[in-house]
């Protein structure tokens, strides 16, 4: 509930990998995505409650980060616009965050004031569509939304649609501009998406299909163009499994995917040339 703690501050010793617990903080109903500003100085959560301040759907809850402790000091909250909220980005600047709705299958955009604090949704776009698999796609379910390495357009994974939808955004206004969209194969359920830090691919993990698909990525119009699609399982592996997060390193060679029911990673190597992915 929001007047417990659900937010959890750990110290990571990276020489051994263990977590010690620090701090905890309430301030947000039912927390699970987080993201933290550029500048390292607020983290901002979803919380996947059934009404802020007596307007219907999920929360956003803005939060200080003390430089010294890591303890988080709670500063405000928002309404999400949609239910359901599952995904939150900081876009580089630490102007706006960007918020996926998968209850409701939309996405909102709230401006970050001087203090951190969060403003009202300056804009909100409500998905439409299906796709083919009768039990999880009657309607759209936007799974994350993640602002380009060059802050000019928001992609939102949508598992209901099948599609990766693409919005230009306007810094000054806090508006989205719906472009074309990016597809992955029909009844794949994308869901979460990474970047090649060299600009020219993205990688988004489905997790109905336990697949990952490649796409080429125009930086300047914000266009995905699908290229491989590949399977996170073993062959020959038919018990139930979804994946859910994906990560390219930073070294840009190797690529990561989790699977849930296999409960495995899947490790790929990815072809510096067309960024096409081997196992």
């Amino acid at each position: 509930k929001g007047d417990e703690e659900g937010i959890h501050v750990y110290n990571f010793d990276t020489s051994t990998g263990t977590l010690t617990p620090q701090s905890s903080v309430s301030g947000v109903e039912n927390p699970s995505f987080l993201d933290i500003s550029p500048d390292r100085r607020y983290l901002y959560a979803i919380g996947e409650s059934s009404e802020v301040n007596g307007v219907p759907g999920g929360a956003v809850a803005a939060f200080a980060i003390d430089q010294q402790s890591g303890a988080l000091t709670h500063i405000n909250i928002q309404s999400a616009v949609g239910t359901g909220p599952c995904h939150i980005s900081v876009d580089s600047t630490g102007c706006h965050v960007f918020v996926a709705n998968y209850g409701g299958g939309s996405v909102a955009i709230l401006p970050i004031n001087e203090d951190g604090s969060l403003g009202e949704a300056s804009d909100f776009v409500q998905h439409e569509g299906s796709s083919v698999d009768a039990s999880r796609q009657q309607e759209p379910h936007a799974h994350s939304i993640w602002v380009t390495p060059n802050n000019k357009h928001a992609f939102a994974p949508d598992l209901g649609l099948d599609k990766i939808k693409t919005y230009a955004i306007d810094h000054d206004s806090g508006k989205l501009s719906e472009q074309t969209s990016g597809e992955v194969d029909p009844g794949q359920g994308p869901r979460h998406l990474d970047f090649h830090p060299d600009g020219r691919r993205a990688y988004v993990i489905n997790e109905m299909g336990n697949t990952v698909t490649v796409f080429d990525y125009d930086a300047e119009a914000g266009t995905l163009a699908a290229i491989q699609t590949i399977s996170t399982l073993p062959e020959g592996y038919s018990e139930v499994s979804h994946t859910a997060d994906i990560h390219v390193h930073p070294n840009g060679k190797f690529l990561y995917g989790s699977n849930r029911g296999h409960d495995s990673i899947a490790i790929y190597a990815i072809d510096p040339d067309n960024g096409q992915l081997a196992t």
